[in-house]
């Protein structure tokens, strides 16, 4: 195939880089990367984590400054010095690390710093409804004046995403939007960008769901290991293509066969959950060595049915059953020591300690196995266990001293597993596993979820990713309206099937 001269087309180009190179201490981002972007097409920008995608587009938003290279937009040679610069240029960037303030309300967050004003006072009418416009422009029924810090992980990308439709914007950046959206927020979302197309937008799209990006996607871009690879029209190419491109070889299989076969015996059992207003009657069981899906859209209750399961919210009745013997968890203190692990959706948030090195993080959940009686960490042991968790799980690091917020997406989620396998668990909640991660380091994930189950644990993988739910998955619960309207055999039913119960009309079901 004939690749795309990344520097021509056949429109004038909105946007253009030419040569971008970007060096940090010690390590080089970008090397002579060209890229550009025409009026309403969408450019997807492929590549696995550190390839340098994120960081492109943060040079491009002003975020970052390039070390070499020119910056050509709307015909004129530009250098943005930060991102309120390029914001009034007209380029808006939504971040995949979700960049609100927690304790803001939702349309606070919106017009941040750009408020309307009736002379010295904040116009608090019109902020509401401007909000309240672009909330409706995405389909979604969140309220213009609650607290961010209340929403789910999903519900904030969706503001995220009002927010940068905000501003007007002629360049949208997009880094992976979809990460956090079940598939019907991401029909709503991919509507709202065929109109941003049509009225000439330029959006750069950042996604490593490849599959979808077939509704939307007019060319496609790879990088990898901060260099540019090739550009082609999505059309002309194919999944399999891109993917050899960016790994640099071909990925024939997205999920690894399961060696793990569930016996008979339950390991974990629910019955009965209730938390007013947020979920009710929810019972499902876990068996030795099986893989139980969570599905559903947002809202549905999966993410709130393991926090209160892991003691991180409180549950007003139910049961729950690990072995045959009833646990009483009250806090996740309660829950570790009973053998359970839960695997936040939001990583850097509650999983790990970014600004901590790895050897830190790998042993946060566990500090007592490394320490003397009398409280002294034995930095010897300390160090072992780092070593012998980063070689099991192929950790991708330069020294266990690296701070994790150095590490890429797929090797910072590692370095959570390890966290949890250092504490010998029964029973791991992973919520999210592959959110923002690319397909090399999702099949590692994969992997070791299989081998975790093939070892006896019982594992429940929470996934917006239907697809996801069935490679990976021996039964799937389906959320709907805070209860379980169906527990079905991942290997009897379809993706059809899994949203008709998500969406209410499938039969309750335990």
């Amino acid at each position: 195939m004939q690749h795309l001269d990344p520097r021509s087309s056949d429109r004038a180009a909105l946007l253009r880089l030419d040569g971008i190179t970007k060096e940090f201490p010690g390590v080089m981002a970008l090397s002579g990367v060209s890229f550009d972007l025409l009026p309403g097409e969408v450019h997807a920008v492929c590549g696995e984590n550190g390839a340098g995608k994120s960081t492109l587009m943060k040079i491009i938003s002003g975020v970052y400054q390039p070390t070499a290279g020119t910056i050509v937009y709307k015909g004129k040679e530009s250098c943005f010095a930060s991102p309120l610069e390029s914001e009034a240029a007209g380029i808006a960037i939504i971040h995949q690390e979700l960049n609100l303030v927690p304790h803001l309300s939702v349309a606070e967050n919106i017009y941040l710093a750009r408020e309307p004003r009736r002379g010295f006072l904040v116009d608090r009418k019109k902020l509401r409804t401007d909000a309240k416009r672009c909330l409706d422009r995405l389909g979604v029924d969140i309220s213009p004046d609650v607290q961010v810090r209340t929403l789910s992980v999903a519900q904030r990308q969706m503001v995220e995403i009002a927010k940068a439709l905000s501003l007007d914007a002629e360049v949208l950046i997009m880094d992976e939007p979809t990460s956090s959206l079940t598939e019907q927020e991401t029909r709503l979302l991919f509507q709202v960008i065929r109109d941003l197309k049509a009225s000439g937008v330029g959006i750069a799209y950042i996604s490593h769901r490849l599959d979808e990006m077939a509704e939307i996607v007019d060319r496609v871009t790879v990088l990898r290991d901060g260099r540019y690879i090739a550009t082609d029209r999505f059309a002309e190419t194919t999944v399999n293509d891109i993917v050899a491109k960016m790994v640099g070889r071909s990925l024939e299989e997205k999920f690894p066969e399961r060696t793990s076969v569930p016996s008979e015996e339950v390991l974990f059992s629910v019955s009965g959950l209730r938390r007013e207003g947020v979920f009710s009657d929810v019972s499902f069981s876990l068996k030795r060595g099986e893989i139980l899906g969570f599905s559903g859209l947002m809202g549905a209750g999966r993410t709130e049915v393991a926090r209160a399961v892991f003691g991180a919210d409180p549950l007003d009745s139910g049961t729950i059953t690990l072995h045959g013997e009833t646990l009483t968890i009250r806090s996740p203190r309660d829950a570790i020591a009973a053998g359970i692990a839960y695997l936040s959706e939001d990583r850097k948030a509650q999983g790990l300690a970014i600004k901590m090195p790895v050897d830190a993080n790998m042993t946060l959940a566990n500090m007592e196995a490394v320490s003397s009686r009398f409280g002294f960490i034995d930095f010897n042991r300390h160090d072992e266990v780092a070593d012998e968790y980063v070689e099991l799980l192929d950790i991708r690091t330069p020294s266990i001293k690296q701070p994790v917020r150095l590490l890429s997406g797929g090797n910072q989620q590692k370095i959570i597993i390890g966290k949890w396998l250092f504490r010998k668990p029964k029973v791991m909640f992973f919520d999210e596993p592959t959110r923002g991660i690319d397909v090399g380091a999702k099949f590692a994930i994969y992997k070791i979820m299989d081998e975790l189950a093939a070892a006896g644990i019982g594992v429940v993988l929470i996934s917006s990713e239907l697809p996801e739910i069935m490679g990976m998955t021996d039964r799937v619960a389906v959320f709907h309206g805070g209860r379980i309207t169906g527990v079905l055999d991942t290997r009897k039913t379809d993706q059809e099937e899994i949203m008709r119960y998500a969406s209410g009309y499938g039969p309750t079901a335990h």
